[in-house]
């Protein structure tokens, strides 16, 4: 037996008991006649002692040779702490330590393996397995595990049945780029690995299972960036004979129960806001509602001036910083710079001081007097001693760039608490995006969204009108989900097809088997997918989805332990039939 008790374990009602314990070794205090040991593994840390006058000595002398993370095993007494730890959970006792036994030997490790460590992110990716030793990692993988558990527990509450679809599939058109797999047994063929497994849960609606979840892997080859990772993990649901109504009160639920269950958090509230609600209030299409800062639109009441800045622009459109008038003019410059990185691309900012005694200055005085400030001011909702930031130009880009701007004063004011939590349905997107490059449009989801009722018609006059019965859950600023009610029938789901500018034939090809499948009495229905990954970094009560994930990916996409991905031999190649197209590029 290692061990007969956990490092974690160990109370004041253990004194006297004889014990053994294992796991690594933390720290080391040798006073030569005394030496102390804090012993870790996944559940705590246990301080050990070694007393020349009660300790055997050849046990003294093995003490005297550990290092940092030696793998060890130790039995004795366990005695009262003269000097206890109220930090520790172990804190009361410490191991009078009568036997050791090194089950392994390490190297000093390249990082201090402790809360708070001197390596740097790439050190630790390296060594992984070693940064997984750390608590707050450990803490986090843990959690991980709890909110997975509680989603699974949940939804099988619910009737749902977790069914798990193949990872080898189909390459498709729609989406981010596809990571293929040449298939070995049919020469220049690929396998795909899967997006999502969208067709699939579809498929089994018809089969029946009627309500489906899965905890999947899924994959996409698109470009990388901050805290992307190109394999990912999905709650993945679908529900047979639902309407959009009965998709949002289900996960609702869901997401109510892990607030109360991980955080303790009650939230009676999910707002629902339209698409084209949260682009006008809040520029972008997951705002977080935590705070304030809602977007005031000065078209009417800035326009139609001398001030040909405004007078060209599309929309002119601020918010009102709250408190904002105490930043100096060194501050605000540095905001108006921030604001002209190429990452936000503004050409410039406007800025109104909202003085205590109700005045106003501003930095287009010239061209607006304190009747024209107090209508924006009026507009944006600022009050005495706030500062209004306006942007203006062409409507899409100029709500994206005041939206990032937002979420930049909301970090810098402390508005956006990890404990607070503030879930939003944002619902009724545009069904199609139109893509400059194509020339054509795109779905804004996947060409299986069911348009709003009524409005497929619209399709032939107006493709740029239609409403998607599609829904996104919002938390805290992140899209936690999103989902929307399916096209169920043959002959909708091919007019679809071919308004996305698929023909006959491509549709077929690519998902002739849906299309048949339709035909065999398909049940509407409707699902949503969770970011798992994202999800729990937030109920964590952080945003870098990394901390969360085992074995991740850098920003490169790189898995900088195991140097993947990586060239495979000629042999491989020609196994799988590449070498020679390789050979003649």
């Amino acid at each position: 037996m290692y061990r007969t008790h956990n490092n974690g374990e160990l109370k004041a009602k253990d004194i006297d008991n004889q014990v053994t314990l294992s796991g690594w070794v933390q720290k080391i205090r040798d006073k030569g006649f005394m030496i102390w040991v804090d012993l870790r593994d996944r559940y705590g840390i246990t301080q050990l002692i070694f007393d020349e006058e009660r300790t055997p000595k050849d046990v003294m002398d093995k003490a005297s040779q550990l290092g940092r993370e030696f793998v060890i095993q130790v039995s004795g007494t366990v005695i009262e702490r003269e000097s206890k730890n109220p930090k520790m959970t172990t804190g009361d006792i410490e191991l009078l330590v009568s036997e050791i036994s090194v089950l392994n030997t390490s190297l000093t490790p390249p990082f201090t393996i402790e809360d708070k460590t001197d390596g740097g992110e790439d050190l630790r990716m390296k060594y992984r397995y070693l940064d997984i030793r750390r608590t707050p990692v450990r803490n986090n993988l843990v959690f991980r595990h709890k909110v997975t558990m509680a989603v699974r527990n949940y939804l099988s509450e619910k009737d749902f049945v977790e069914v798990e679809t193949p990872y080898l599939i189909k390459s498709t058109p729609e989406g981010a780029r596809d990571f293929v797999v040449p298939s070995r047994m049919n020469e220049g063929q690929f396998y795909a690995l899967p997006q999502s497994p969208q067709t699939f849960k579809q498929l089994l609606m018809v089969g029946g299972m009627d309500k489906y979840f899965q905890i999947v892997k899924c994959f996409r080859d698109e470009d990388l960036r901050a805290d992307r990772q190109p394999e990912f993990t999905q709650i993945d649901c679908e529900m047979a004979f639902v309407e959009q109504e009965d998709v949002l009160n289900t996960f609702e639920g869901l997401t109510r129960h892990l607030l109360k269950e991980i955080n303790k958090v009650d939230v009676e509230e999910f707002p629902r806001m339209t698409y084209d609600e949260a682009m006008r209030r809040y520029g972008n299409d997951k705002p977080d509602i935590r705070f304030g800062m809602e977007f005031g639109e000065l078209n009417t009441v800035a326009q139609n001036k001398d001030f040909n800045v405004f007078n060209k622009a599309e929309l002119v459109v601020g918010i009102a910083v709250p408190g904002g008038n105490s930043y100096s003019r060194k501050e605000i410059d540095k905001l108006i710079d921030w604001v002209k990185r190429p990452q936000v691309g503004a050409k410039g900012m406007v800025y109104v001081r909202c003085n205590d005694d109700g005045s106003y200055k501003s930095s287009v005085d010239k061209f607006y007097d304190q009747d024209d400030l107090a209508k924006w001011a009026e507009a944006t909702a600022a009050k005495p001693g706030d500062l209004i930031c306006v942007l203006s130009g062409e409507t899409h880009k100029t709500r994206t760039q005041l939206s990032a701007l937002r979420m930049e004063l909301a970090e810098r004011l402390e508005l956006r608490k990890s404990n607070e939590f503030a879930p939003l349905w944002v619902i009724d997107f545009p069904l199609l995006e139109w893509d400059e490059e194509t020339n054509r449009y795109h779905a804004m989801h996947h060409p299986f969204t069911s348009p709003k009722p009524g409005q497929m018609e619209l399709l032939k006059t107006d493709p740029g009108a239609v409403k998607a019965n599609a829904y996104d859950l919002v938390l805290n600023g992140n899209e936690i989900g999103g989902g929307s009610i399916r096209i169920h029938d043959k002959e909708t789901q091919a007019k679809m097809f071919d308004y996305l500018g698929f023909t006959p034939e491509e549709a077929k090809a690519q998902f002739g088997f849906l299309m048949d499948a339709f035909q065999y009495g398909a049940p509407p229905h409707g699902g949503i997918a969770f970011g798992l990954d994202r999800l729990v970094a937030i109920l964590g009560g952080q945003e870098t989805i990394r901390d969360f994930i085992a074995f991740p990916k850098n920003n490169a996409g790189r898995d900088v332990m195991i140097d993947a991905p990586a060239v495979i031999d000629n042999e491989q190649l020609e196994a799988l039939h590449l070498k020679l197209s390789l050979d003649n590029k």
